[in-house]
């Protein structure tokens, strides 16, 4: 069950921007540049933290998991893509 917390008054300046209370950004963790979904409607706004995975990390994953396959297979020659281009197009004809 998730505990609300108590709510809070705030104002949107002339710019439209709005600060989300000291106390809400600490339990919440939302550091500047945090990315948020904001969704509206009628006369309601609900704000949700968005996860981003960190991209240097993403890449490093993938990275590792191309080097095992080299070192597990060797690495892919044009040729080892073209013949992987040509069956996924076949089987994409067959459905």
């Amino acid at each position: 069950m998730m505990l609300m917390a108590e709510p809070e008054v705030t104002t949107v300046s002339s710019k439209g921007q709005v600060v989300i209370p000291q106390t809400l950004r600490e339990k919440l963790k939302l550091k500047p540049k945090t990315k948020l979904l904001i969704y509206g409607a009628d006369d309601t706004i609900i704000m949700k933290k968005l996860y981003l995975p960190d991209l240097r990390e993403e890449w490093e994953r993938i990275r590792q998991i191309v080097a095992e396959r080299d070192r597990k297979y060797g690495p892919l020659t044009e040729e080892d893509v073209k013949k992987e281009v040509e069956a996924y197009r076949r089987a994409k004809a067959k459905r």
